[in-house]
């Protein structure tokens, strides 16, 4: 049975949230873009790595190149989230690296490749409550190249943690599971057997005058 192939090139299905353009005019945009975005790298991916790979796809021969690489930023900390532009100079190199890189691996992550509208100062930074991508706000599970847990895993963690330290707390100093194993306990009997109460003295006193003590 025949099976349809999509091309590798295909049209991409990847939208900045933030554009106010309609369809139409965004798909003219990116039928003539020459930038990228790059998404799904690791934090520890470095622009030099990226350079490298993505030259791979560029025409110096005929004039192009990898422009300039953007590295996506964390908006609080401004260390690298995950994501990057790379601006070619021509819209062939672009498309080139949607067929070729789209889907390949860099730092042992399969990287994703999408035409971009162009990119404009401010898209950099992470659009998370944390700082970083929404896709690491939200997700559950641990993902050593992007930070560990996701941003809201971490929260709800450290909640549980802070939670579990003020009931093993509670009540000052903890719940003690045998009596005799309170401190502040042993040293009242201790002080107890030490300094007899003034009641006790009186009773001895009766006591030694009962039997003829001095």
């Amino acid at each position: 049975m025949a099976q349809v192939v999509n091309p590798l090139d295909h049209v991409s299905t990847y939208r900045d949230s933030q554009s106010r353009l309609d369809a139409q005019k965004t798909q003219e945009l990116l039928d003539r873009s020459s930038t990228l975005y790059v998404g799904n790298l690791s934090f520890y991916t470095t622009e030099e790595q990226i350079y490298d790979l993505f030259q791979k796809c560029a025409s110096p021969e005929d004039g192009g190149g990898v422009k300039r690489i953007i590295m996506g930023l964390d908006r609080n900390t401004r260390t690298p989230c995950g994501f990057c532009f790379v601006e070619y100079y021509t819209h062939g190199e672009a498309a080139a690296a949607v067929r070729y890189i789209s889907g390949t691996k860099l730092d042992e992550r399969i990287v994703r490749c999408d035409l971009d509208l162009g990119y404009r100062e401010g898209r950099q930074y992470g659009r998370g409550k944390s700082g970083g991508q929404v896709r690491d706000e939200l997700r559950q599970d641990y993902d050593a190249g992007r930070g560990g847990w996701g941003a809201q895993a971490q929260r709800e963690r450290r909640e549980e943690v802070v939670y579990e330290q003020q009931t093993s707390t509670a009540g000052g100093g903890g719940e003690w599971k045998n009596a005799n194993d309170n401190p502040n306990k042993r040293q009242r009997e201790d002080d107890d057997e030490m300094e007899p109460s003034p009641q006790r003295m009186r009773e001895n006193d009766d006591a030694d005058t009962r039997s003829g003590g001095s």
